[in-house]
């Protein structure tokens, strides 16, 4: 299939381009953001997280060459929810690191390394947001290469912990991982891309550190087996109702850090 000319998509790398899902909403911000993978001269391309199911979206991803390949960052549905669809509407294997995200492709292993689309796109195990994400780094992605992170880190704001499945301890060392990559073009799964994921590893962490403090004071005051109702109070008096549960699951899982 020769590609398909598409104003909805925007280039995003040297490498990549992108498509906002039309699903925006208080966790997925403007929308998911789906990639589509490939060199130059390359007829095929990988696409990554296909995402709702929006007949028109996948559509225009199908259109986009011949998908060789799916690749899923995680398993929540804003990234999944189309995956068999999209294996149905293209025959190309999905592979995600969950075998339960798998349509036709084997499951993700980390330190893996794929071929497809012209391209070498290499797998890195990123829990903390969920026990399943990954991240996919293109190393010859323009000088500094790039990597698609998913969830893990976002275009704008700070991602939540999916306690119990993400773990705090698990996400500092994604981040590690991560910052490694030195200044690599952030292509991150919701809001924009962002020039240097080593330097947005650190205000992550930063921001992280100063959450454990502010929950360290809380506990001193409320006690050290507060609950999380109560350390959600004191550390977010002002949150929207809205993400009120995604104070208390960040809050559960900086507790479970601090007392593990």
């Amino acid at each position: 299939m020769n590609p398909v000319k598409d104003a909805s998509f925007q280039d995003s790398s040297f490498l990549t381009r992108s498509r906002l899902a039309p699903n925006p909403g208080p966790m997925s911000l403007d929308g998911t953001n789906s990639y589509v993978i490939a060199a130059p001269d390359s007829s095929g391309v990988v696409v990554v997280d296909p995402g709702p199911l929006d007949e028109t979206h996948l559509a225009a991803l199908a259109a986009s060459g011949t998908v060789e390949l799916v690749l899923i960052t995680h398993r929540h549905k804003d990234h999944t929810e189309a995956s068999a669809r999209f294996h149905e509407l293209t025959g190309a294997p999905v592979r995600a690191a969950d075998p339960a995200h798998c349509h036709g492709g084997e499951p993700l292993r980390g330190d893996e390394v794929i071929k497809a689309a012209g391209v070498e796109i290499h797998v890195l195990a990123t829990p903390g947001h969920t026990s399943d994400s990954v991240s996919f780094h293109l190393p010859d992605d323009g000088t500094d290469g790039s990597v698609l992170t998913g969830d893990t880190i976002l275009g704008r704001g700070t991602t939540v912990l999916d306690y119990p499945d993400g773990r705090l301890g698990d996400y500092f060392a994604s981040l590690d991982t991560l910052e490694g990559l030195g200044p690599a073009t952030l292509l991150p799964a919701h809001g924009p891309v962002l020039p240097a994921v080593d330097a947005v590893c650190r205000e992550y962490r930063a921001h992280r550190e100063m959450r454990l403090d502010q929950i360290r004071e809380a506990l001193a005051r409320l006690g050290a087996e507060a609950q999380v109702q109560a350390v959600t109070d004191a550390v977010y008096p002002d949150v929207d109702p809205s993400v009120r549960w995604a104070a208390e699951t960040s809050v559960a899982a900086q507790l479970d850090y601090l007392r593990s």
